[in-house]
């Protein structure tokens, strides 16, 4: 009876007007423009490098994918690449893009980076969804910095990670404090930031010596250079 009832309901609506149609379509342009590229496939137009200064040569742009090209070796890091963040700063927002690792791979996704000369890295500040090969990456044995997990802090609740090479969704979620961590559509990390029990987990992590780590509600977004190739694509944001 209910369904009969909706669709006398939805037989007897009357004809949309040109006016509500137009109404209509405006409606979902406006759903549509609250996602932001965060990269248009072309240019690292939004983007710097830490610290200061233009992309470095290293980060590069193909096929529409921003990609960390690691044949030049520095360190534990790239020559002339660096970590990359967003010239914008976000506090409640939803951030979805995809990655791919090389095989042993290592890299990662930082967010409320608060850039200052006294960091010297977005790490000292912000906290990371990690991105790695858990087949080839010595780091996978360590617990808590596998990929998909809040890094050295919170462990991914399973493991969803695509082998090395392939592209995974993943999803990095704030909304008043309350962070969320998807990977290929399920949600892995789930906690509440600016706690007591948010600063007790980084007093027993490697940060408890970084004053400044996870103290900041509002930050940029960062790419890792970790020496290795990888590539991303995709990246979208959404305020909330």
């Amino acid at each position: 009876m209910i369904w009969a009832a909706a669709g006398l309901l939805v037989a007897c609506s009357p004809p949309k007007t040109e006016e509500t149609k137009t109404t209509d379509t405006t409606t979902e342009a406006a759903v549509t423009e609250e996602w932001i590229s965060l990269f248009d496939g072309q240019t690292f137009n939004g983007w710097s490098k830490y610290g200061g200064g233009e992309v470095g040569k290293a980060w590069k742009i193909e096929n529409g994918e921003l990609y960390l090209d690691a044949a030049n070796k520095d360190g534990w890091q790239t020559g002339d690449g660096g970590d990359i963040v967003t010239n914008e700063e976000f506090e409640n927002f939803h951030f979805k893009y995809e990655w791919k690792i090389a095989p042993n791979g290592n890299s990662g996704v930082i967010f409320l980076v608060h850039e200052s000369p006294e960091y010297q890295y977005p790490w000292q500040t912000g906290p990371e969804m990690q991105v790695l090969d858990n087949a080839g990456h010595p780091d996978a044995k360590i617990i808590s910095h596998r990929a998909g997990d809040l890094y050295d802090l919170i462990v991914s609740s399973e493991e969803t990670v695509k082998p090395a090479g392939e592209w995974n969704q993943a999803e990095i979620v704030i909304n008043q404090g309350k962070l969320d961590f998807y990977l290929n559509g399920v949600n892995i990390v789930s906690t509440q930031l600016f706690t007591p029990e948010w600063e007790a987990l980084i007093a027993k992590s490697k940060f408890k010596d970084m004053p400044g780590f996870g103290k900041y509600k509002k930050g940029k977004i960062a790419l890792q250079d970790h020496g290795d190739v990888v590539h991303y694509r995709n990246l979208m944001i959404k305020r909330l």
